[in-house]
């Protein structure tokens, strides 16, 4: 393939997942606006202010944000063609991205043995879903860095994994704008509201 045609490729590949980017927040929004609507539908349970710890979820801000500055020097590291570097750095991403995985998953482990699942009212239903689609993403997100840290431990740093790496990396990237707004509308506000 000429240099053109890559060229030409590249673009389409990038554009493409921009389009898939631009999808998922028509998902997020829904999902954000379905939580506007049900914030408050609790029929006698718990409210956010009574059931979110604040200093637990900004631990979890901290972590999904310090995951994204490593995720970023990892691709820096890539186009760089440092292997070390990205294997590293990228390694500590995922790493974080479990950690933080961990305490959602925690979170919610809790919230169900207190009783306060998703269906007993419209304001966790919306929780729940809101949250665990994000984490559903972050999954996805650490299934797709492992498979790409494979990738480079065994063949090196080619220009396609390289691409696949700033792909990635938007994604990460998106996934942590998308935790700003929850941890804005869903734990800061509902300890407010």
């Amino acid at each position: 393939m000429n240099d053109i045609a890559r060229q030409d490729a590249d673009a389409k590949t990038v554009f493409g997942f921009w389009v898939y980017i631009m999808t998922d927040c028509v998902l997020f929004a829904s999902l954000f606006a379905t939580f506007a609507v049900l914030h408050n539908n609790t029929f006698g349970g718990p409210a956010g202010r009574e059931l979110f710890s604040l200093p637990f979820v900004l631990t979890e801000t901290l972590v999904l944000l310090t995951s994204s500055f490593t995720c970023g020097l990892g691709l820096l590291a890539a186009r760089r063609g440092d292997k070390q570097q990205v294997l590293m750095l990228f390694g500590i991403t995922f790493l974080l991205g479990v950690f933080f995985l961990t305490m959602e998953l925690n979170e919610f482990h809790n919230l169900y043995l207190e009783g306060n699942s998703w269906s007993r009212n419209g304001f966790l239903s919306a929780f729940f879903t809101l949250v665990g689609t994000h984490g559903l993403h972050l999954t996805a997100g650490l299934l797709w860095m492992l498979t790409l840290g494979i990738r480079v431990a065994r063949s090196g740093l080619r220009a396609v994994t390289v691409k696949q790496l700033t792909l990635l990396s938007l994604f990460w990237h998106f996934l942590d704008i998308i935790w700003i707004f929850i941890f804005t509308i869903v734990y800061l506000m509902g300890r407010v509201v």
